[in-house]
């Protein structure tokens, strides 16, 4: 009886919140999908990181274009491409256009984890682990597991030690190379600033969203679009013109972007409006109003004299007289 014993409830956890979300985690092992929090805590519209959720989780060759993301969603067209823009203006989206052996052009699709990261290497094969030091020479080099026997260094000086030469580099698969060629955006393409532009292409191209409101375009679109409008301008096409040319028989369904679309019809340009000629046309010559020297009547002729009713009396009264 003398120990003091204490009837008070225990204290809850402190470490659990007292408000707000507490989660209750699993350990997964499979069917899981890695985003950052950059990504996924973005700020905006949250079709955006849907989308980029959804992109990450689809294995390589999965298609992402704007039509097979709107069977996965309910949202339409415009939302899904510009949740696209988004994320391809925040670096985390890049596309890149490729024209295959046979002429066709295809565009890749690359997603990044992290904007502006490497692209990881392509299958091959990895070198295995070295082996570490041991308490003396062997017998000789051991070859690796996966790839050639590496020559032992000696430990002569610099001077005495004879350089052999480095082994050709086995040639890297068709994949990887057409993946290093993709990522290389300096020359597949230079960014236009919309600054640079002509205001009145960009007032053209911005109007054809009214008319068909799956032609949205970027800004950097836009200024890639603008100069091949300008010449369409300078040729004597009214806008209205353009504008009808860009948006009609499109297809029912778009599935790639409307800006190339848009570019395969700018590519040539029109005949320009043949300039008027300073001397005005010739018209039909008019025969001067003359009065008759006879009966003092009206008749068109080009020389003075009489009308013809006085000539056919004269040659009448010539027939008489001859009688």
């Amino acid at each position: 009886m003398a120990d003091p014993q204490s009837n008070a409830p225990l204290r809850a956890d402190a470490g659990a919140p007292t408000s707000g979300v507490i989660h209750v985690r699993t350990r997964l092992t499979a069917d899981f999908t890695v985003i950052s929090n950059a990504l996924a805590q973005r700020r905006g519209s949250a079709v955006t990181v849907g989308v980029a959720a959804l992109i990450l989780s689809l294995p390589d060759g999965s298609p992402v274009s704007i039509a097979a993301l709107c069977e996965h969603f309910t949202e339409g067209e415009i939302l899904i491409s510009r949740a696209l823009r988004e994320l391809e203006d925040a670096g985390y989206l890049k596309r890149h256009r490729e024209r295959t052996p046979t002429g066709q052009i295809r565009t890749r699709t690359y997603f990044y984890d992290v904007p502006g990261g490497n692209p990881e290497p392509g299958p091959g094969p990895r070198p295995g682990p070295r082996p570490g030091p041991g308490p003396g020479p062997g017998p000789g080099p051991e070859p690796e597991p996966d790839g050639p026997p590496k020559p032992r260094r000696s430990r002569k000086s610099p001077s005495a030690t004879a350089v052999a030469p480095a082994p050709a580099p086995a040639p890297a698969p068709a994949a990887v190379q057409e993946t290093v060629q993709a990522h290389a955006p300096a020359k597949t393409e230079t960014p236009v600033a919309l600054a640079d532009a002509d205001p009145k292409a960009i007032a053209v191209l911005a109007t054809l969203r009214r008319i068909d409101p799956r032609l949205v375009l970027s800004e950097q679109e836009a200024a890639r679009l603008a100069p091949a409008v300008t010449r369409w301008l300078a040729a004597g096409l009214l806008p209205t013109q353009i504008t009808d040319h860009l948006t009609a028989r499109l297809p029912d369904s778009l599935l790639t972007r409307p800006a190339g679309i848009l570019a395969y019809r700018l590519k040539e340009t029109p005949l320009p409006t043949p300039a008027r000629s300073a001397e005005p046309p010739a018209g039909p010559v008019t025969v001067p109003m003359r009065n008759c020297d006879g009966c003092d009547r009206g008749f068109r002729s080009a020389q003075p004299g009489r009308c013809r009713d006085c000539r056919s009396g004269e040659s009448g009264n010539r027939l008489r007289a001859a009688c």
